[in-house]
């Protein structure tokens, strides 16, 4: 990859060049191609889409609705109508629960995640089962980082790619009727093995409705939701170059079309009537209102812009960036730090999380800011994650396109700065 480049091609490089910016994994900076797109709406075609029968708003509709084709693609979905448009994947993964979880789940039924999920992806679903008298199952993380799905010690590798069959017989049962899962945890790093969890989980208990939360997979590696085989999966624009208030539901359109609305308001309404309302098919139903008109058109140029570099090209550049900074943390600190996740290089994404002796994570992110060093320290909105590991908090350092091994360098640079000032 020709890092240079492309990083010249983000504003913020040239206005604070001596950034070091390892916070990707909680949101992305925005090329110039993205920010460009957002001002083209705002200073040639600022109408609303959908109501106007005027020429901008004509523009602003069709502009809009080629971000819906252009996403579509990008992650090979069926049909361009079941792709919606929400805040955040955190709206999208509430709108499954509201539209879909209330319709299906009773007392009695099992809902199931795991503890690594992000809390949107956890309380969203423990809520419901509370609400609804289901039974909330969480599957455990083994201390290597994995899903603990039952297998022997030995045979607790991810399993992308190898075919494995998997046996979750004492996870999944007939009462299971949602799966809720992460694809690529915010913390630990790990790739979850989902097409094969879900063919086994589905093997098991056909009407299983699976939903992921694809928020840290999409920007980084190609995902094809019908090789998947998943029902709902989520994302959001602004950690994939793209402005922030956007988020994506994805999900199979003979589902979304027997859900219920998320919100009523205009454009979602076929007919109104004093006594009955008749609402639009997917997606618009579940589109109410004036969205995030300039951030949707926006995000369309962050996906060509991603698809240009090319996902399997910005997926190698970070594990090379993982690596590499496995290798430096190991060789400069030892056993001093304890690196969060799987050791494999190839079962995780652009994230290391870690906790430094006995070093709070907000000490070692204020030390590290002086230096223009930016990373993310709490405990992620992963609190279950961080209380099965045993720890109150941890420091995390995520990249992207953009960082170079000289990013980890300053950043080790500045571990060496912590260790002097806290001693």
């Amino acid at each position: 990859m020709d890092l240079k480049s492309h990083k010249a091609d983000f504003p913020i490089f040239k206005n604070l060049p001596g950034l070091v910016y390892l916070d990707s994994t909680a949101t992305s900076l925005k090329p110039r191609f993205t920010t460009d797109k957002l001002m083209e709406y705002y200073t040639q075609y600022s109408a609303n889409v959908f109501r106007g029968v005027y020429k901008i708003s004509e523009k602003a509709t069709e502009e809009y609705e080629e971000t819906r084709k252009v996403v579509a693609e990008f992650i090979n979905a069926k049909r361009i109508e079941e792709v919606i448009f929400t805040r955040s994947t955190t709206e999208s993964l509430n709108l499954v629960a509201y539209s879909m979880g209330r319709k299906i789940i009773n007392e009695g039924d099992e809902v199931v995640t795991s503890v690594m999920e992000h809390h949107s992806n956890f309380v969203t679903w423990q809520q419901l089962a509370l609400e609804n008298g289901a039974t909330f199952k969480v599957i455990d993380v083994t201390d290597e980082g994995y899903l603990n799905l039952g297998l022997d010690s030995g045979q607790v590798i991810i399993p992308l790619g190898t075919g494995m069959t998997l046996n979750l017989d004492n996870i999944i049962t007939k009462k299971t009727k949602i799966l809720a899962l992460t694809y690529l945890s915010n913390v630990l790093g790990t790739i979850n093995p989902l097409k094969e969890i879900i063919q086994a989980a589905k093997k098991i208990n056909p009407k299983l409705i699976v939903v992921i939360d694809a928020a840290q997979a999409i920007p980084h590696m190609k995902v094809d939701v019908q090789d998947l085989g998943a029902d709902f999966l989520s994302f959001s624009s602004h950690k994939m170059l793209g402005p922030t208030g956007v988020g994506v539901l994805w999900g199979k359109y003979e589902l979304l079309d027997e859900m219920f609305p998320f919100n009523y308001g205009g454009e979602m309404i076929q007919e109104v009537y004093i006594d009955k309302t008749i609402f639009k098919h997917p997606p618009h139903k579940f589109e109410a209102g004036t969205p995030h008109i300039a951030g949707v058109i926006a995000l369309k140029e962050a996906v060509r812009y991603l698809e240009r570099i090319g996902m399997d090209k910005i997926r190698q550049h970070e594990k090379e960036m993982v690596d590499y900074t496995l290798k430096k943390f190991q060789i400069t600190f030892g056993k001093k730090i304890r690196v969060l996740g799987p050791k494999e290089v190839k079962d995780r994404g652009g994230i290391v999380s870690f906790t430094f002796g006995n070093y709070h994570a907000h000490d070692i992110a204020q030390i590290l800011d002086e230096e223009n060093i930016c990373i993310r320290a709490g405990h992620h909105c992963a609190m279950p994650l961080h209380q099965r590991l045993g720890i109150s908090a941890s420091a995390r350092a995520s990249f992207y396109l953009y960082n170079s091994f000289e990013d980890v360098d300053k950043l080790v640079r500045g571990l060496k700065k912590v260790e002097n000032t806290l001693k």
